[in-house]
């Protein structure tokens, strides 16, 4: 059970990651009325929540859980 939590949060923060770059450097404006479309911030934002996804599968994956 712990290992599917953490697989799937450490999932769901590296897409919200991807997405948060892709709309802060304009490359995905979608919604075309979004506040973060060529944001740069978002940018940083994405990589720091990128990151914290990156780190949750592979502690994951490190610790193996049940």
């Amino acid at each position: 059970m712990r290992r599917k939590f953490g697989y799937t949060l450490g999932t769901i923060l590296i897409l919200l990651g991807l997405i948060w770059i892709g709309q802060g450097s304009g490359f995905f404006p979608y919604p075309s009325s979004s506040f973060m479309i060529n944001q740069s911030i978002w940018i940083l934002w994405g990589l720091i929540v990128l990151g914290i996804g990156g780190v949750a599968v592979f502690v994951t994956r490190r610790l193996g859980g049940e």
